[in-house]
């Protein structure tokens, strides 16, 4: 007889953010806004940067520590850790190995994606397949960026936006196979390369290498065309949810609470208005921690977890927007229900 495959469930969550707390009175002298029109324009009134001493990778191991604490495991138990991050410590090795080498995870095996702020979702989808195809039974599922070593402070697009965090999920197999069951149901991904110029770090890769000219022409931070990404995120995220939705035989009414990527406060609730989803049901972070890229969710994740919003049986929606251009969307369903707890 054929094997079901086995779902993914959550059996935790971690997130960690850096001590700074950088509000809008003080990018308002930077930037030329005030601290009511940022807030107007982005929804932020805080964000989080890096100390000068902390790395991407110090962030994603508190994440990763905090949701091995909760389940009450360690770094030995893993089959694989995750890592999704666009502001990685070094090119290589790996974010995740420096992840891996810190939890002692000695036979798990470790690597980056790169998808910018739809990262999470596409280290969820790939650990979702690990763990389905019986490849893995314990892994780490992680967004970490430093965003704010790649500002601009002048650059009003984008230095009034970014913070920078961590957030982590650490995934089993469930032995629940009913379609009810607790764990990821659905997930959905996309890209299209030819917006790719909309959002870039245009220098400090193999096509233009850092050299006296590019660092000049201030090319080694993120350049962004605001406008032009709103309009695309918008059309984007609210037709992949509909569609999302509708392959399952679902609408947003049977949705328990949706988070989506923590990019704008204004995309936010466009999205929102236009999915038919109450601000009640829409879990936000935005105006504490900004947009933190791939980190976003995970750490909405955590805290919506931590603070006992999220109740066994409840159907979460997932969603992300980024560079790339980058996008996705999930259904889980929350709770651990029967998990395989053997190792290995």
């Amino acid at each position: 007889m054929p094997v079901t495959p086995r779902r993914s469930v959550v059996l935790a969550t971690g997130s960690a953010l850096p001590e700074r707390i950088v509000t809008n009175e003080e990018l308002a002298g930077v930037t030329g806004l005030s601290p009511s029109a940022i807030t107007a324009r982005t929804g932020i009134r805080t964000r989080r940067w890096a100390a000068p001493t902390q790395a991407t990778s110090d962030l994603a191991l508190r994440a990763a520590e905090a949701a091995l604490k909760q389940a009450g495991c360690d770094g030995r138990e893993l089959d694989a850790i995750i890592l999704s991050t666009t502001s990685p410590d070094y090119f290589f090795p790996s974010t995740a190995c420096l992840v891996q080498r810190e939890l002692r995870a000695e036979r798990a095996v470790a690597f980056d994606v790169a998808a910018s702020c739809t990262g999470f979702l596409t280290a969820l989808s790939v650990g979702d397949q690990l763990i389905r195809t019986g490849a893995a039974r314990r892994l780490l599922v992680i967004g970490a960026e430093i965003k704010s070593r790649s500002l601009d402070p002048a650059d009003r697009s984008t230095a009034i936006l970014f913070g920078d965090g961590a957030g982590a999920a650490l995934l089993a197999p469930s032995e629940e196979t009913a379609p009810d069951a607790p764990g990821l149901q659905t997930i959905r991904l996309g890209a299209d390369g030819g917006g790719a110029p909309l959002i870039q770090l245009p220098a400090g890769g193999s096509r233009r290498p850092m050299t006296p000219e590019t660092l000049a022409a201030n090319l080694h931070t993120m350049r962004m065309n605001g406008p032009a990404v709103y309009r695309k995120a918008v059309i984007t995220l609210v037709r992949t949810v509909r569609e999302l939705l509708a392959d399952a035989g679902l609408s947003a009414e049977d949705v328990t609470h949706a988070i989506f990527h923590q990019a704008n406060g204004r995309l936010l609730d466009q999205v929102t208005r236009r999915l038919g989803l109450t601000p009640g049901q829409c879990i936000s972070t935005i105006a504490e921690t900004g947009n933190t890229s791939s980190a976003s969710l995970p750490i909405a994740l955590n805290q919506a977890a931590r603070q006992g919003r999220l109740l066994d049986g409840d159907l979460l929606l997932l969603a992300a927007f980024g560079g790339g251009l980058t996008w996705g969307a999930a259904l889980l369903r929350w709770g651990a229900g029967r998990t395989t707890t053997s190792v290995q």
